[in-house]
């Protein structure tokens, strides 16, 4: 195997056992894998329900489902976007908040590994990551578009 195929190899594992850890936190705390990391990302900045549904590669009608429960259990709160008050944004509640904090605190399986790297080692991973998805998003776009060969590297 080559190496692009052993990073692929590795990436995989890591992904299969980063989600197990995500469940097993979220059925902690009541909640589905999908309910949780809609908190997750609903943290990071509101988020409409539209680019929510893209983010998970699903229905919006899902989504909705997942925001109505969230929203029943007090996480979350529909809030007018400012730009457009058509549209609505997910927000958290205090209570999201702390459920997230709960959440990221039951996620070892996300924190032990980087433990063994040091500062800079991480600092690097993190940047070769953020040049990864750069490039992936890229390649959306030229896709989109109708540019770029398609082929892979």
């Amino acid at each position: 195997m080559n190496v692009t195929g052993e990073v692929v190899a590795l990436m995989g594992e890591i992904a299969v056992r980063y989600n197990r850890s995500y469940e097993e936190a979220a059925t902690r705390h009541q909640l589905t894998a999908l309910q949780a990391k809609a908190l997750m990302l609903v943290a990071a900045e509101p988020l409409p329900m539209r680019r929510m549904a893209r983010l998970f590669n699903c229905d919006p009608s899902n989504v909705t489902g997942i925001v109505d429960r969230l929203e029943g259990r007090g996480f979350v709160r529909r809030e007018p976007d400012p730009a457009d008050r058509r549209v609505k944004n997910i927000t958290l509640t205090p209570e999201g908040r702390q459920a997230v904090r709960e959440l990221r605190h039951s996620l070892g399986f996300a924190a032990a590994p980087l433990a063994a790297l040091t500062e800079p080692e991480r600092v690097q991973l993190r940047d070769l990551l953020q040049r990864m998805l750069a490039a992936d998003a890229d390649a959306d776009t030229d896709a989109d578009t109708g540019t770029g060969t398609g082929e892979m590297p």
